[in-house]
């Protein structure tokens, strides 16, 4: 019997038949079906996901008039970063990345981003990545983020100024587990807030804001009021992506407009997004490592139909390594990111990537 070429979730070439195909495309998409308790992909959709794997072409496209825009996290970081961070190593500044994205690489947007990625660190420097924006934006023409992660872990101990949860927890301390997380909520509200509005004066274009909730339910919540705020008070495009395909319930408690924040899946995740007033929605879905990548794939497209048929704003699906039914890798393979790219546009129905 035939054999194809494709991978498992940790980017290993593997071989499998039609048959081993269908087989893990089903329960890729019954396994999320039954986590988020939504629809499982039909069965056309489920031939079209396998007539995309069993495409002989190394690199797999979407049909002429099904492009979608692409937005960047992290940004010229992937020109001047090292190797360990999916960076080429290349000595250019943020400006001439950016152009270089833009002039070269005609990308639809591009952002600019701090080295460390993070709110937290930007505060005490915000004068120099002001004057950078500035110079970015009166050197290029395409629109220009601002992308950097809430991470409110640098909340904590030994880098912040609250309790670290990880400590206090196993000490059966709850309610000072707790406590320090609503405190470190607080702060890194406002601290985007500040950080957002100066960029704004300058004429930032758009903020993205990356990988939130990867401390859990406290650090979705915190920028879910972030969002709500500069919404408010600016004219800002606000992008909201996700860390994971479930909101972690580290406190457990929190809520944001009478919803409990704690194991939300994108469907119900975009709702809370699209209250706060964002623009876009970047839905997150890991890929696990032990499984094929029909299986991964099937899965992650499973939630994200369910994701885009909630919405009500545009979603820009997280792709690239573990994410979006991408190989556990840190330069994913081109024949994966490719399939899984098709897969999410034409049978997801993503409005971006």
């Amino acid at each position: 019997m035939k054999k194809y070429l494709t991978r498992m979730g940790d980017g290993e070439r593997i071989e499998m038949t039609v048959d081993e195909m269908k087989r893990d495309l089903e329960l890729g998409t019954q396994d999320a079906a039954n986590r988020g308790k939504i629809a499982p992909l039909t069965q056309d959709e489920l031939d079209y996901l396998l007539d995309i794997f069993t495409n002989p072409n190394k690199i797999v496209s979407v049909e002429p008039g099904n492009e979608v825009p692409l937005t960047h996290d992290i940004g010229t970081l992937r020109l001047m970063g090292d190797q360990g961070n999916s960076g080429v190593g290349i000595p250019l500044s943020r400006v001439q990345g950016i152009q270089v994205h833009e002039r070269a690489f005609a990308a639809d947007t591009m952002e600019l981003g701090h080295i460390d990625y993070s709110f937290k660190p930007v505060k005490p420097v915000i004068a120099m990545e002001q004057q950078e924006m500035e110079n970015a934006l009166l050197s290029t023409i395409v629109p220009l983020f601002y992308g950097a992660m809430p991470n409110l872990g640098l909340y904590y101990a030994p880098d912040g100024p609250f309790g670290n949860p990880s400590d206090l927890l196993p000490m059966g301390k709850i309610q000072e587990a707790r406590e320090a997380q609503e405190g470190a909520v607080e702060h890194a509200t406002r601290d985007m807030i500040y950080i957002c509005e100066k960029l704004y004066a300058v004429g930032c274009d758009g903020i993205n804001f990356d990988t939130t909730g990867a401390a859990g339910d406290t650090d979705m919540k915190a920028t879910l009021h972030a969002v709500e705020y500069l919404k408010a008070n600016t004219d800002l495009a606000i992008e909201v992506g996700m860390a994971g395909e479930f909101v972690l319930g580290m406190h457990g408690g929190l809520e944001y407009d009478g919803v409990r924040l704690a194991g939300l899946y994108p469907h119900q995740q975009v709702k809370l997004v699209e209250k706060a007033g964002a623009d876009i929605f970047g839905p997150v879905v890991n890929t696990n490592t032990s499984k094929s990548m029909p299986w991964n794939l099937a899965r992650a497209v499973t939630f994200i139909k369910a994701c885009v048929e909630a919405a009500n704003i545009p979603i820009h699906v997280n792709m690239g390594m573990g994410v979006g039914g991408s190989p556990v890798f840190e330069t994913p393979p081109i024949d994966s990111v490719t399939r899984a790219s098709k897969a999410m546009v034409e049978v997801a129905k993503v409005d971006g990537l």
